[in-house]
């Protein structure tokens, strides 16, 4: 699949995206590649959303160029709905997320909104989660000594030397991992001290996908 396709298919995942929000509301937003696409379309569409929480300093810089309010979680009594995409999805709608390093904020967005729906592209549709490394953030004392935790495990933690969350915090991405049990394996890997999150979405799993394909968007 040619970059030009792929960013086709987030394009009509992030369109369909458009017809869930209510006329009007708060809309949490994500990070990531078919984000912007939202974004894009929302700036298409003036007053479609009143105001906007974001998930990363990247997308409020988007939001403030497509002239989107941006409010901060702890003004905002009501979030009906929060749209992002993934790196990897199951037909669960368990997700693995935080390629883009905002996994943190990411999740307590998804945990203060009503809904949520993830937009992706069918090449992030996996049978099972696991093929894409595991995002953990960990604050940076930690490091060596969750890397241990997780090699124990037989796993491989590489740390993403040069990249700081925006939360001041490191990120290890974690290849090798068996889920087959991803709601257990997030709580297992949040228990680890210094673990900040882990990119894990399964607890609180999307309640929509929109999955971009070629002959247009599947629902899941």
């Amino acid at each position: 699949m040619t970059p030009s396709q792929a960013d086709a298919k987030k394009r009509r995942a992030a369109e369909a995206a458009l017809a869930q929000i209510p006329a009007g509301s708060v809309l949490g937003v994500g990070t990531g590649s078919t984000v912007r696409f939202l974004i894009e379309a929302l700036a298409a569409h003036p007053g479609r959303v009143r105001a906007a929480v974001s998930s990363s300093n990247a997308t409020t810089a988007l939001l403030d160029a497509a002239a989107i309010p941006v409010l901060d979680l702890n003004d905002v009594a009501d979030l009906p709905l929060y749209i992002d995409g993934a790196d990897q999805a199951s037909r669960a709608r368990h997700l693995i997320k935080g390629g883009g390093g905002a996994l943190t904020r990411e999740k307590i967005i998804a945990a203060a909104a009503a809904r949520f729906i993830c937009i992706i592209d069918e090449s992030k549709l996996a049978d099972a989660l696991g093929t894409f490394p595991l995002p953990i953030e960990v604050i940076p004392m930690a490091r060596a000594l969750i890397a241990r935790r997780l090699q124990a495990r037989g796993a491989r933690p590489v740390w993403r030397q040069g990249f700081v969350t925006d939360n001041g915090n490191d990120i290890l991405d974690v290849h090798g991992l068996s889920i087959p049990d991803a709601p257990a394996l997030e709580c297992e890997l949040a228990c680890l001290a210094g673990v900040v999150t882990v990119g894990l979405f399964a607890r609180r799993p999307a309640d929509l996908l929109l999955v971009g394909t070629d002959q247009g968007v599947m629902t899941i």
